[in-house]
């Protein structure tokens, strides 16, 4: 990239103003948005605007559209809501309010304006832009505004962000807000769980979405739930009886509770509703059992926003800023969205009809098609559904395959999870399905039982690993596993785990060559919090890590706001790998995050302190710098603690932390449950036909490089990579791929913080098409 690119971005926003505003109903994760936007903003030269509540602060003027500071929008990372408020505005719908809002605009000199919100705010923002000319054009005859002004704002540039917990967006896999919503949802599940279990009761529970699905169903999967009613989706006509026998199948197989999800829009067939009082009724009345119903209301727009959902925020509104600025008279009003794990911007029109499209369809009864328009990701997830919740597990074993699960290396919380969904897959296609103790160590032990279907009941929400895992390689003991593998007829093996799962893999491969016994299909499912399995964008485990390293943050940032000019220093896990320190930086605002792949000397370190000393001048007192565990031998975090405290003298004090093994604990995030229950069914339906295409002469023989991978989540797919591929992509010795797609947010972090460097922008997400990406690759 060249010097002048470098420098455009720093320069891009020169002499041009950008406004922010939030409207609709609220999310979690909008106020890490308006924060990017406004300090990217800054970063780029631009002046930026706070339009406080939503459009009607736009139609008021006044003091609701102030002009934002970098200081202004620190501490506002953590908190839920949005600081800058949201308004439901009649005002905007009428032209004549229109009017007063480009009047408004104008009298500033603002052309750029952002908007969070869902689509009905994203509509509004768009026939504003389709007017404005002819907006200026009244303006101007009755005199309000001069030629100058009219000329200088010739035309708007709109950028939206989707802020829904609904979810209910198309062209977008993941809304700012929905993942703090599931938090929410799945906190108070597993608090329900407790005591349905103590009085073996049926909860019905219903949760918001009153077009979408998307809340209840991925809470179905994230807790094992034994039905859901969705608006997409209505149930057979005879679904009471359906529901009836499958709550009392639960219940001979042993589990004391039943959780039954409700979208608030959930229909049958004829568009009728079906509420939470409805299916208790139902329950008390046929089965006679001690059925609640808890309505879970606004408590799922509340609380801090997840970590999952301060980055995206925080990605979004670093990818508006630069849509707005080099936006022009002829690009479409975009939206800035995720697909997979890459930024895109999309036509907000095109986004808005797609979601229009979804409504008209299930007006008009035509189910399949509003699930297909609903893209990729949610039909993927009503599958998986389907299959754990309605399909019932074969009895005869005939023609049935023998696969093993185990876990290898420290454990992560959704191990559990991935197990389960991969047990339970497998005995729905009739297969055997055993599970190994201990890792490659209970495999040469023979610590290897069959797991029937109550076996992983209610595993989903627990976290470390039900099975033990160890980080014990195979290599040493392929005799002892060579004879399991025959006295047990394993034909496949799942293997879930971190580094060392992987590196197992490819011992298993080079072992082949010695053992025939060997020769069976694997697949290894990424599972660590340190996320440096090669393969794998994501691994599971990390977002549960990530999660507990930002709450401490947050408490850490509170306490130093109390006591001020406070610099906390925390070292986070990882291994060599840096991804929790980076993630952990972005999602807590921290100051610095000292990695092993971003090399630092003494001079970064210097500059690093002269930046703190340079902060505790203005009315933001405390700091934050994180230190990934292994980034440098010999700036260790003591060494760099003690750094601090002597530069610091006089001007602050400093603290260390280290976060140590909490970050491997806790219950699974929704994010790790439901990752890892579709990529444990992703794994055993490949398992299935693998080991059918292994039969050699009555028995399996798996020899190709094919039937040993990982499957992992890349870009927009989750895919099946072959071990010895990866061989070529890892660094060994520091246990980490070789490229890794998370590097390209470390600019990010340094601009929130204020450094002034160079934002490197040949990454940028270009205008795509929707009706493109719904028919791309498998996407997750």
């Amino acid at each position: 990239m060249t010097h002048e690119e470098h420098h455009a971005a720093k320069t891009l926003g020169i002499g041009k103003a950008i406004a922010v505003l939030t409207s609709g109903g609220d999310a979690q994760g909008m106020n890490a948005a308006v924060r990017a936007v406004v300090r990217v903003g800054i970063f780029t030269g631009a002046r930026v605007f706070f339009v406080h509540e939503g459009y009607q602060g736009l139609v008021d003027g006044g003091d609701n559209i102030k002009e934002a500071t970098w200081e202004s929008v620190s501490m506002m990372l953590q908190l839920g809501g949005t600081v800058i408020g949201s308004a439901r505005c009649k005002d905007f719908r009428e032209r004549e309010g229109r009017l007063r809002a480009a009047y408004n605009l104008v009298k500033r000199g603002i052309t750029n304006l952002c908007v969070i919100g869902g689509d009905g705010s994203l509509t509004g923002a768009d026939t504003f832009r389709s007017e404005w000319s002819d907006l200026l054009g009244d303006l101007q005859k009755a005199g309000k505004i001069t030629d100058e002004e009219a000329t200088k704002s010739s035309y708007l540039n709109i950028v939206g962000l989707v802020g829904s917990i609904d979810n209910d967006f198309c062209g977008t896999d993941m809304t700012i807000g929905t993942d703090s919503a599931l938090h929410r949802i799945i906190e108070i599940v597993d608090a329900i769980t407790t005591t349905a279990q103590s009085h073996q009761r049926t909860f019905v529970l219903e949760v918001m979405g009153r077009h979408c699905g998307y809340l209840a169903l991925v809470t179905s999967l994230s807790c094992g739930a034994d039905w859901v009613f969705i608006p997409e989706c209505p149930p057979d006509d005879d679904w009471e009886e359906h529901l009836c026998r499958r709550l009392s199948e639960t219940r001979t197989r042993g589990s004391r509770l039943n959780i039954i999800i409700v979208a608030e829009g959930a229909i049958d067939r004829n568009g009728k509703p079906i509420t939470s009082e409805d299916i208790k009724n139902l329950v008390v009345k046929r089965l006679g059992y001690d059925a609640r119903v808890t309505v879970l209301g606004h408590v799922q727009r509340g609380g801090t926003p997840s970590a999952f959902d301060r980055i995206l925020g925080s990605r979004m509104g670093v990818e508006a800023v630069m849509a707005l600025l080099e936006g022009t008279p002829d690009t479409p009003a975009c939206v800035v969205s995720l697909s997979g794990n890459q930024a895109v911007r999309l036509p907000l029109m095109e986004c808005v009809q797609v979601t229009k499209d979804v409504t008209k369809a299930m007006e008009e009864k035509k189910f399949d098609e509003a699930l297909k328009l609903r893209g990729r990701s949610f039909m993927n997830n009503w599958e998986v559904y389907k299959l754990l919740a309605h399909v019932r597990p074969p009895v005869s074993k005939s023609g049935s395959h023998t696969v093993a699960v185990m876990n290898v290396g420290a454990p992560a919380a959704g191990m559990n999870a991935a197990v389960r969904s991969t047990v339970r897959i497998g005995l729905i296609q009739g297969n055997r399905v055993l599970v190994v103790h201990d890792g490659f160590e209970g495999l040469a032990k023979g610590q290897i039982e069959e797991a029937g279907w109550s076996y992983v009941g209610g595993w989903t929400g627990q976290g470390g690993s039900k099975l033990g895992t160890k980080r014990t390689l195979p290599k040493k003991s392929f005799e002892q596993i060579s004879a399991n593998i025959t006295k047990f007829n394993i034909q496949g093996l799942v293997i879930i785990g971190g580094f060392e799962a992987y590196t197992g893999g490819l011992e298993l491969m080079e072992g082949r060559k010695q053992f025939d016994e060997l020769c069976i299909p694997f697949v290894v499912i990424p599972a660590t919090v340190s996320n440096n399995v090669p393969g794998s964008d994501f691994s599971v485990g990390a977002d549960t890590a990530l999660n507990t390293i930002c709450t401490t943050c947050d408490r850490i940032k509170q306490s130093a706001a109390g006591t001020k000019r406070r610099v906390f220093i925390i070292e986070t896990m990882g291994g060599y790998c840096g991804y929790l320190a980076t993630m952990a930086g972005l999602a807590a605002g921290a100051d610095a995050a000292y990695i092993f792949e971003e090399p630092f000397t003494i001079r970064d370190l210097q500059a690093n302190v002269e930046h703190l000393v340079q902060k505790m001048k203005t009315t933001v007192k405390r700091g934050l710098v994180l230190r990934n565990e292994k980034c440098n031998e010999n700036y260790t975090t003591d060494f760099i603690f003690n750094l601090y405290s002597e530069e610091g003298k006089g001007i602050f004090d400093s603290r260390k932390n280290v976060l140590g093994h909490m970050q491997q604990g806790g219950s699974p995030t929704p994010f790790d449950r439901n990752f890892a229950t579709k990529m444990g069914a992703k794994a055993m339906n490949w398992m299935s036909g693998k080991i059918k295409e292994s039969y050699r002469n009555g028995r399996i023989f798996a020899n190709t490089p094919d039937s040993g991978c990982v499957l992992g989540m890349r870009k927009r797919a989750l895919l099946f990579q072959p071990v010895t591929e990866l061989q070529g992509q890892t660094d060994f010795e520091h246990r980490i791929p070789k490229e890794q797609w998370w590097l390209k947010l470390r600019p990010i972090l340094k601009i929130l913080a204020k450094y002034e460097i160079d934002l490197d922008t040949s990454d940028h997400a270009h205008l795509e098409h929707i009706t493109r990406k719904r028919s791309g690759e498998g996407a997750v």
